[in-house]
């Protein structure tokens, strides 16, 4: 009988003893392994160290080629003679492009292993970064070029997250989750501050090619060191066989993922995350243009820099402190639905603040508090995925974060229009926080923790027998 609760309780974390018992094609939705023993090896604590620090590095690399063409648009721009709209297109082709391999990166990550898609990824968009001087120059239509190599950026990082939630899904022990995702996931914002103040430096000194040269062979060198001394040297191949040897009967995987898909848990977190994605972009995408809309006089530096300087020690500790109240027995749903409480509740409240009358020294707390609690999301419905899924949490990811992508894209315009037609920022900040709530409130109702992705009831039978 006690073995009955255990498992009946929360059996994730025994499952290694117990994956002989499946039949290989009943464990889930696509992307899950057949070889269990093979991908279920989780890293000693110090082995996962090296990884968080190393997956950190490759993060801030990964916005810091990201955010190299943001940065040098406008003298692009000036020495091409493109204009803003044909400037958009050229920033705007990068998430049309990130949101088609997010599904794909996850679901090749699950078979394969994450490691071996963010190693070639990063060689990829590393190189092809560090190219983009070179296409922009000899091609005769820079604009075209610059379109095509930016849509093609978008594609290869797509997969860096669901590949990110697969490694760490097959990897790393539920109780450590939340500081790996946490502290890689403030490399986004360590890569945004890094490019934004030596990028602007290397932009004035040497011109604009150098922030491209530069980010890009970075980027290089990190995938090198992760395959000399990570992998030891090992052939990231991965052929169709490798692709196939982990699937199911197309039949089947259709019928499993449907059944995925049919969970509350599972539907509540993608939801959460859309609202959680949408929210980040549009602050994203409008606070700067707030802060010179309200506050014109005020020094660009300090709204542009201050905000993540504060959002990269509380995403630390949003992991520490979960990973943290986890160990100490409390329930693992309950830490999640907290942690995203601060995140989209708490926030909310900074964000409504701003809609008022306020000095800018105010506002810029209000927005550094605002950004600081969303990182929380880094260990609330980030990592949920990996405890509901874990054997296919990449292609679950990607699936989210496509969906997040678009909508992103879709409110950042939206809330364009709605500064034009009522001359208000109150209208985006009441948008924002009435989005946040929706998803809360639906990652309150409907989260848990336990596994979907298998027959629990075939659990519990073979235990009975044990």
């Amino acid at each position: 009988m006690a073995v009955i609760q255990k498992y009946g309780k929360n059996y994730s974390a025994d499952l290694v003893g117990h994956k002989e018992i499946h039949p290989p094609d009943k464990v889930g939705a696509p992307g899950c392994h057949k070889k269990w023993p093979e991908h279920n090896t989780n890293w000693s604590r110090p082995v996962a160290r090296v990884w968080t620090v190393v997956l950190l590095l490759g993060t801030c690399l990964l916005y810091c080629a990201r955010v190299a063409m943001p940065i040098c648009a406008v003298s692009m721009a000036e020495q091409f003679g493109w204009t803003k709209r044909e400037s958009g297109m050229v920033l705007g082709s990068f998430f049309w492009g990130y949101c088609f391999t997010q599904v794909f990166g996850g679901y090749v990550s699950d078979r394969v292993g994450g490691e071996k898609v963010l190693l070639l990824s990063a060689a990829a968009w590393g190189s092809m970064t560090a190219f983009t001087p070179i296409l922009a120059h000899f091609c005769s239509q820079p604009i075209l070029s610059m379109t095509l190599a930016r849509f093609l950026m978008g594609l290869l990082q797509g997969v860096h997250y669901p590949s990110l939630a697969s490694l760490c899904s097959q990897k790393v022990v539920e109780s450590e989750r939340g500081f790996l995702m946490s502290t890689v996931g403030s490399g986004s914002y360590l890569g945004t501050l890094v490019i934004g103040g030596a990028g602007s430096l290397m932009l004035d000194l040497y011109g604009w090619q150098s922030v491209f040269y530069v980010s890009g062979l970075l980027s290089v060198l990190w995938a090198y060191c992760m395959w000399k001394y990570l992998l030891k040297g090992e052939g990231p191949i991965i052929t169709l066989e490798s692709l196939g040897s982990g699937g199911v009967p197309s039949k089947l995987s259709k019928r499993h993922w449907l059944r995925l898909l049919k969970q509350p848990a599972v539907c509540a977190v993608i939801v959460t995350h859309l609202c959680t994605a949408s929210t980040f972009f549009t602050l994203l995408s409008w606070l700067p243009t707030f802060f010179k809309d309200t506050f014109p006089d005020a020094k660009g530096w300090v709204f542009n820099v201050i905000p993540w300087l504060v959002a990269i020690p509380s995403s630390l500790f949003s992991g520490c402190l979960s990973d943290h109240l986890i160990s100490q027995g409390f329930d693992t749903a309950s830490v999640r639905k907290l942690m995203q409480f601060f995140s989209m509740g708490v926030s909310s409240v900074f964000t409504l603040l701003l809609c008022g009358n306020t000095t800018f020294t105010w506002a810029v707390a209000f927005v550094s508090a605002t950004m600081g609690l969303t990182t929380f999301s880094h260990s609330g419905v980030s990592v949920n995925v990996q405890d509901l899924a874990p054997s296919c949490a990449g292609a679950l990811f990607g699936v989210m974060n496509t969906c997040g992508a678009f909508s992103g894209v879709l409110m950042v315009y939206f809330s364009g229009y709605l500064i034009e037609a009522t001359g208000s920022w109150a209208s985006v900040f009441a948008l924002i926080t009435t989005v946040n709530l929706l998803g809360l409130c639906t990652f309150l109702a409907f989260a848990e923790a336990r596994r979907v992705d298998i027959d629990t009831s075939k659990v519990r039978h073979h235990n009975i027998h044990i």
